[in-house]
């Protein structure tokens, strides 16, 4: 999984996509993670996502729901807000497994 950002000191972008590295396919996904400052997502795309306080919750959109075995991907992104710090997330779960960015 990657988790990239492009910020600008009071706002920022995120692009994320989600590798499946195992021999079968992914049939719905739903990834979360808790940003570690005040972070406000205010437009999403090619997903789904929800946000209570700190714990964000993305789903897969009806078109892309299924990652292909060895190494389909699927991405989404989104935009959010913040004052003071932007800090990266540092742990997410994938379908409630504990996965890696990279």
């Amino acid at each position: 999984m990657t988790y990239r950002v492009n910020d600008w000191g009071s706002g920022f972008t995120a692009e994320v996509t989600i590798t499946n590295r195992s021999s079968s396919p992914i049939n719905g996904w739903t990834l979360q993670w808790t940003f570690g400052g005040n972070q406000r997502i205010t437009n999403h795309w090619n997903s789904t996502i929800t946000q209570s306080g700190q714990q964000v919750t993305a789903s897969n959109a009806a078109w892309n729901g299924t990652i292909g075995a060895n190494g389909g991907t699927a991405s989404f992104g989104f935009q959010g807000s913040y004052s003071g710090a932007n800090p990266l997330p540092t742990a997410f779960t994938l379908n409630g497994t504990a996965c890696t960015a990279g």
